[in-house]
């Protein structure tokens, strides 16, 4: 194990023992498949964690509301568009996030950790709320998303 997996392991036991029911679990989850993706990365890990960081950071959604917004968008495709991968990831890392005190301070660090990621696509939030769009057009699965 690296000491970014340890890190992201002792930051799960944080935010899965977290005593908000908001789920802030969730938000450290897409905060990392977002700021480690690779060329291997699978589309649809990718798509939902940039769609995860898009409705936590820009529309303020709680991890239990962006949760539920990725079962739903499980069962509304099969295919997952891809995209250009940053050269910057952000300079806010897990280990930053770690290593403010549990409590107020790191609840604020996974929120700065998650907007430092976010800003990190900029290249590719059109894309994102593009398909965030055309998921809401769809009335089979959009009434559900909203």
């Amino acid at each position: 194990m690296s000491a970014a997996d340890d890190a992201y392991s002792e930051l799960s036991y944080y935010t899965l023992a977290h005593p908000d029911s908001a789920l802030i679990h969730q938000h450290i989850v897409d905060a990392r498949i977002a700021q480690y993706a690779d060329e291997t990365a699978k589309p649809i890990a990718l798509a939902f964690a940039l769609i995860g960081l898009h409705l936590y950071v820009e529309q303020n959604r709680s991890g239990r509301e962006v949760q539920r917004v990725h079962m739903d968008l499980a069962r509304t495709r099969k295919e997952w568009p891809s995209f250009a991968l940053p050269k910057q990831r952000g300079a806010v890392t897990v280990h930053d996030v770690v290593a403010a005190p549990p409590g107020e301070a790191r609840d604020r660090a996974i929120h700065e950790w998650c907007i430092c990621v976010w800003s990190a696509w900029k290249d590719c939030h059109a894309q994102v709320r593009a398909l965030l769009q055309d998921i809401l057009a769809d009335p089979h699965y959009g009434r559900r998303l909203r």
